[in-house]
């Protein structure tokens, strides 16, 4: 396994990061889960055998139930110490006025919450899931820095915003003194590039690690081409960009026979290639999916294979921010 800063920081990461999204217990709420506790205890422990020591998860999966295995999980194997836990708050745990968002409320009950069902007393790396735009910036980042100050967590993150919106939430945080964003979590795979634009360059020029998600792009390079699932994650697009999208599938295809690895490793690697990228989250819901993800990192795609990967692709709608 290789290993990294996260950002500016010197906590060292895995170069993978486990994301938990599909553990916890199917039909609970939330984002359901697909696989109970018995398949996610196997493929974590298999994880950390391999050297995965990062690990994400959000409240908000299987309504918390994803939160109490992985902590349940970490603890039988008794690695606490060694391991990087984040976790993330945002969406509704309940139905109720206040049960939404990055408020101070909603962040401090959301993280004694998280806690207990992590079974720890500290989170790595807090993130709030999405920007809350009903509330105040400055109340999200005061908020956020009392919870470091705290010890509640030890660093903050963020994810799926605009570049602007990072900048400007880093620099409230600035003036005040208070605890910045070390890490953004945001949407970055072959078949969908627009943080290359802003995001990605601010980043790099920042020092702050990027930790993408939906590397794999949900799947969709293991169909082939032709399959009318190929439509770019399920996301509203042109005919012109989703033709493009079937073209990239094609070459990841093309390169995966060549190399003669799976499709996910062909385009995990090339996540991997991009010096900004510190950890990209993989969803493993089998033991042999966290070996291909750590094969992708011996893979080192040649810059014209990389430029062959990447020519066919178009602009897209921007989504996935709220």
């Amino acid at each position: 396994m290789q290993y990294t800063r996260l950002g500016n920081t010197g906590l060292n990461v895995s170069r993978i990061c486990f994301g938990c999204m599909w553990f916890g217990e199917p039909g609970r709420g939330g984002i359901d889960a697909r696989f109970g506790e018995g398949r996610a205890r196997e493929v974590i422990r298999h994880a950390y055998d391999k050297g995965i020591n990062f690990f994400d998860t959000a409240n908000y999966y299987s309504l918390g139930a994803s939160e109490e295995v992985l902590g349940k999980v970490i603890g039988e194997m008794g690695v606490r110490d060694d391991v990087v836990i984040s976790t993330k708050s945002y969406y509704p745990m309940y139905d109720g006025t206040n049960a939404k968002g990055v408020t101070r409320k909603t962040l401090f009950r959301e993280v004694d919450a998280s806690l207990r069902r992590l079974g720890t007393d500290y989170i790595d790396l807090y993130v709030p899931h999405r920007l809350d735009h009903d509330t105040p910036m400055e109340e999200q980042m005061e908020a956020l820095n009392d919870l470091v100050r705290s010890g509640k967590a030890l660093y903050v993150g963020a994810s799926a915003m605009h570049a602007w919106e990072f900048v400007r939430m880093n620099s409230i945080a600035r003036e005040h003194g208070w605890a910045r964003f070390v890490s953004m979590q945001d949407m970055y795979n072959l078949v969908y590039r627009e943080e290359e634009r802003e995001m990605l360059p601010m980043l790099a020029s920042e020092g702050i690690a990027c930790t993408p998600f939906s590397s794999l792009a949900g799947g969709v390079f293991a169909r082939r081409p032709e399959d009318p699932r190929v439509d770019k994650c399920g996301a509203v697009q042109n005919d012109h960009a989703i033709e493009a999208d079937r073209e990239i599938v094609r070459r990841v295809w093309e390169l995966a026979g060549r190399h003669g690895v799976s499709t996910s490793v062909i385009a995990l690697a090339w996540n991997l290639s991009k010096p900004v990228v510190t950890s990209p989250l993989i969803g493993a819901s089998k033991t042999e999916y966290v070996d291909d993800a750590i094969a992708a990192l011996d893979l080192r795609l040649t810059p014209e294979e990389c430029a062959y990967l990447e020519e066919p692709y178009v602009p897209h709608n921007q989504y996935g921010f709220r």
